[in-house]
């Protein structure tokens, strides 16, 4: 018999949907601003947007706050983490496509559903893990992989997957006892002053276009983050695993819409999975209640 639905699950896949088509157009964003400017100097930018606006709506009490949370080694650890998978993922991005960098990114999902139950407590349920099966799946045919030719961006690419799944373990365990946006405050403002150092050494004065790109990004970025920060507070990391495969179909449409990337049969046979997959998760945590933390 279907059990009445917990809004804060529902409501935690709705964010986390939203966040990756924000961050899609992100990435879109860098990927063509850093083929121009060093990627330390386009995550500078894109830190300081996101500082400011944290601070424009949290002023000094979530700075004190920053300051003397307990969770100052963990927030460290996961902006170190995150930096790390990011500079990798944006360097790779200047010699992989968009869809193409996003699909061996999406091993991240995989990763995290398996660390889910051991570090988080968390009960992955059968339809969960049918759930990111599928979207891998979907991922692989949409990736053929055994067609891909091995080179050093997509071993980046694949070291960052592999940070980014731990990086949202973190995540959950953080967003239990810290605000969506303390973390933002206190993740971006490590960020800034590491890229800020690194952009002194690589700094090219950026042309009006450019300068718009990136505080887009930031804007982006923080609108993403915040939404992703707070899913993790209503929805199971498991669950989360498979809302991120959405991001794929997104940089299909971006890639074409952008730089002309036409996807192959393949392709769409993937997409068609991904959204199987998600389709298939909502109706199991419907029909579960929600989707608790078991």
């Amino acid at each position: 018999m279907t059990q009445s639905v917990r809004p804060g699950a529902m409501l935690g896949i709705g964010l986390g949907v939203l966040a990756y088509a924000l961050f899609s157009v992100h990435d879109a964003d860098i990927k063509w601003v850093v083929n121009e400017l060093p990627v330390w100097e386009v995550l500078f930018a894109r830190s300081v947007t996101i500082v400011a606006g944290s601070l424009l709506i949290g002023r000094r009490a979530l700075a004190v706050r920053a300051v003397s949370t307990p969770m100052r080694a963990a927030l460290t650890g996961r902006s170190v983490l995150l930096l790390t998978a990011w500079l990798l993922y944006y360097v790779a991005s200047r010699y992989l496509p968009l869809a193409q960098m996003l699909t061996l990114y999406f091993a991240a999902p995989v990763l995290t559903t398996l660390m889910a139950a051991p570090l988080l407590g968390e009960k992955v349920t059968r339809a969960r893990w049918i759930s990111v099966g599928v979207g891998f799946l979907g991922v692989l045919v949409a990736c053929d992989p055994f067609g891909l030719a091995f080179s050093l961006p997509v071993l980046m690419v694949l070291i960052a997957a592999a940070l980014w799944g731990y990086s949202v373990i973190l995540m959950r365990r953080i967003a239990r006892r810290e605000s969506s946006l303390l973390q933002m405050l206190f993740q971006n403002s490590f960020f800034m002053v590491v890229t800020g150092i690194a952009s002194l050494l690589t700094w090219q004065h950026p042309n009006p276009g450019q300068i718009a790109l990136m505080l887009a990004s930031g804007v982006l970025g923080g609108f993403g983050q915040f939404c992703i920060f707070e899913a993790a507070r209503h929805a199971p990391a498991s669950v989360m695993a498979t809302v991120e495969y959405t991001a794929l179909v997104w940089a299909f449409v971006l890639g074409y819409a952008i730089w002309g990337d036409i996807p192959h049969l393949a392709v769409w046979v993937g997409a068609a999975l991904i959204l199987a997959a998600g389709a298939l998760l909502l109706i199991a945590e419907r029909r579960a209640g929600g989707g608790g933390d078991g």
